[in-house]
């Protein structure tokens, strides 16, 4: 008996452990926004609803520039970028971490192909991206969520996962579907 009371102690503190990563689901309503960004090292403004009009929007959360997941991150949206482009859709990276360094990470690790953007603290709470919600450390700082967003403003995929790890592959193959709809 008490080797299983162990078992559930050991299973317990491991879920509590494990962060559980919120999102807005699928079909909700994307909220609307404009932010100071950066492309290609030059600051710019970047708005949704702009971008929406060109076609669907693949919105990346991501923790901070220039750390080493969100730098692989980045780096890799840009490689793909001319996939997502004929695939008719229009890449954003949005943080709300080391935002001073959105231009130098837009230049650099972002390759100047795609924006990249400040998410206030109330943005990062509308798309529920939170890192301190799942445990973080950073208060602030969103945790690493890609949204596709359909034209007519709806959030048509989500996947969160702070593994950077599939977040393009992914967010590609949910453009992808749309083009088919």
């Amino acid at each position: 008996m008490k080797m299983l009371h162990t078992l559930f102690a050991a299973a317990a503190l491991g879920l509590a452990a494990t962060p559980v990563l919120a999102a807005l689901d699928q079909g909700a309503q994307a909220p609307g926004f404009t932010a100071q960004g950066a492309l290609a090292g030059k600051p710019i403004r970047v708005d949704l609803g702009t971008s929406l009009k060109q076609g669907p929007v693949v919105l990346y959360f991501f923790p901070a520039a220039f750390t080493s997941g969100c730098n692989l991150e980045a780096q890799a949206f840009a490689v793909a970028i001319d996939e997502f482009r004929a695939a008719g859709a229009t890449v954003i990276g949005m943080t709300g971490g080391n935002i001073d360094q959105l231009r130098e990470f837009s230049a650099k690790h972002c390759a100047g192909e795609f924006p990249v953007a400040a998410a206030t603290p109330e943005l990062i709470a509308q798309y529920d991206v939170s890192l301190g919600a799942t445990g973080g450390a950073r208060a602030g700082w969103s945790d690493r969520t890609t949204y596709v967003i359909d034209t007519d403003g709806t959030i048509a995929f989500v996947y969160s996962n702070l593994k950077p790890n599939e977040h393009i592959t992914r967010s590609l193959a949910a453009v992808r579907s749309l083009k088919h709809k």
